[in-house]
């Protein structure tokens, strides 16, 4: 599993002008399965991504695509880990 962690680099108003297309790109790795939960930060510096996919590196093509990327509104970070434990909920996303 990957954490997603992205900063806002530029003013809300200029990243809100992009909000209905990030949006389209979350729904789009959601329907495939590989988002698994996202939201913003509190306070409103960003925002964070939980994904399941095969390797780091298809991660991070997947960010390429992301709008925010694209228009260098926010820096992104990767984390990768190795769920140990989790929600019985979870367990056919895991499996």
């Amino acid at each position: 599993m990957f954490i997603i962690d992205i900063n806002y680099i530029v003013p809300l108003e200029e990243l809100d002008t992009h909000m209905v297309d990030h949006v389209k790109y979350l729904k789009k790795y959601y329907k495939k399965n590989i988002f698994v939960a996202s939201g913003r930060k509190v306070p409103r510096t960003g925002g964070i991504i939980l994904a399941l996919a095969t390797s780091k590196a298809e991660v991070e093509k997947i960010i390429t695509e992301d709008p925010f990327y694209k228009h260098e509104l926010a820096e992104f970070t990767l984390t990768e880990f190795l769920t140990s434990q989790y929600h019985p909920e979870l367990g056919s996303l895991l499996g």
